[in-house]
């Protein structure tokens, strides 16, 4: 239904034997410099090997859709080198210069981005060389509705002065983090939908100051999750992505992408998640007969493999319909396959943690990891009731256009 290019089909393929070559047997060797360091947010220096044999292969920055920066991959193209990435989600992503936050942030600055950003931030991003965050999320206010965003950007002069709190702001404890993109507000009594805008802001910037990691069901990321104050912040003008105004704009552009990126990640751990759940059923024996015997099991296989395949097609549609009718008017598929990915995640990752007993939920298999990142996954670039809430509404106005619209 969705045929692959030559290109794209060799790309999977070299990734394929990358992800077989190096990055599987890397996995380890990355949990033990994890664990010798003694410091969650350790920058392993397997991973510089990964990166290093990556760009040598050609599998670098395979996100960019823009021939300038990357290959220039379509969306379509580009998913199911994301689902092969997610196998190894905490390695293959970041080894490839493939890993959020950096790839949404590459994104805006490609779009939105001055001459002197993309020399002092994208080419670095580009290179490898930093990392980036995105600080949007809030903890005074529901930053679902992204309109609630509070952070003060005060003109003063040739700057402008930032004042409040984020968190959740991935990547901030990078040990190569430099730079942050911030929404805020610049025009708090403007048009709902014009009030925000978003700026570059170095991460060392006076003012700027990472309170704490905030834990995800208990694992430390390395990358961090981090809550960030503002106090005073003071950036030039030139610090603006776009114009005023123009935050929940670009907003909408970075997430479109991203969340493509993110369901078929998901897509493949709960590839890999399979696997490992019929390895254990067939390798292990109870009351005289292989798991894998058992009725309830096969019906777990079967569910699995049925879940996957729908969550991959619609994923896949909605990446065919960002490629040929833009991302507005795929609304309703990328709302749809940010709920349903992460979900058939899950049920299968639970499954296999239920086949592997008490082995499952421990550290080591992947397995209770991947449950925790899927889990989160439900709230990133927005919670479920959110995209639920865009589908309804385009749904009633199908029938009626004028719904929702009354007075």
């Amino acid at each position: 239904m969705f045929e692959f290019s030559e290109r794209a089909r060799r790309y999977q393929e070299d990734l394929l034997a990358f992800m077989d070559e190096h990055v599987y047997p890397a996995e380890s060797i990355y949990h033990a410099q994890m664990t010798e360091s003694g410091d969650p947010h350790f920058h392993p220096p397997i991973l510089e090997e990964l990166k290093t044999e990556a760009r040598k292969r050609g599998l670098w920055n395979l996100f960019h859709p823009h021939p300038e920066w990357g290959p220039g991959l379509t969306n379509l193209e580009y998913a199911p080198l994301a689902e092969i990435m997610g196998r190894s989600a905490h390695l293959a992503p970041e080894a490839t210069n493939c890993n959020a936050p950096d790839t949404g942030n590459m994104e805006v600055l490609t779009l939105f981005g001055t001459p002197e950003h993309k020399e002092t931030w994208l080419r670095p991003l580009l290179d490898g060389e930093i990392a980036s965050a995105f600080a949007m999320t809030e903890p005074a206010v529901a930053s679902s509705d992204a309109t609630n965003i509070e952070l003060r950007m005060q003109a003063d002069g040739d700057e402008y002065v930032l004042n409040g709190r984020k968190w959740w702001t991935s990547n901030a404890l990078h040990k190569n983090c430099k730079v942050l993109i911030v929404m805020g507000k610049t025009d708090p009594d403007g048009p709902v939908h014009r009030q925000q805008s978003m700026m570059v802001v170095p991460i060392d910037t006076p003012g700027v100051t990472v309170l704490r990691n905030l834990p995800v069901f208990g694992y430390q990321d390395r990358e961090g999750h981090a809550e960030v104050v503002f106090e005073n912040v003071r950036v030039p003008r030139t610090a603006l992505l776009a114009g005023e105004g123009d935050g929940f704009m670009i907003s909408q552009a970075r997430l479109g992408p991203g969340r493509i990126h993110h369901c078929m990640r998901a897509i493949g751990m709960a590839e890999r998640a399979l696997d490992l759940m019929i390895d254990r059923a067939q390798s292990r024996t109870t009351f005289g007969a292989p798991v894998a015997d058992r009725a309830n099991i096969q019906d777990w296989i079967a569910e699995s493999r049925i879940e996957i395949e729908m969550a991959r097609l619609l994923t896949l549609k909605a990446a065919y319909l960002m490629d040929t009718v833009g991302n507005r008017n795929a609304r309703v598929e990328i709302a749809a396959i940010k709920v349903a990915a992460p979900e058939v995640a899950l049920k299968v990752v639970d499954r296999a943690i239920q086949v592997h007993g008490g082995g499952g939920v421990s550290e080591d298999f992947p397995l209770a990891s991947m449950y925790a990142h899927l889990r989160t996954l439900r709230l990133a670039d927005g919670p479920d009731e959110v995209h639920k809430r865009t589908i309804a509404q385009m749904e009633l106005r199908r029938r009626d256009p004028s719904w929702g619209k009354r007075k």
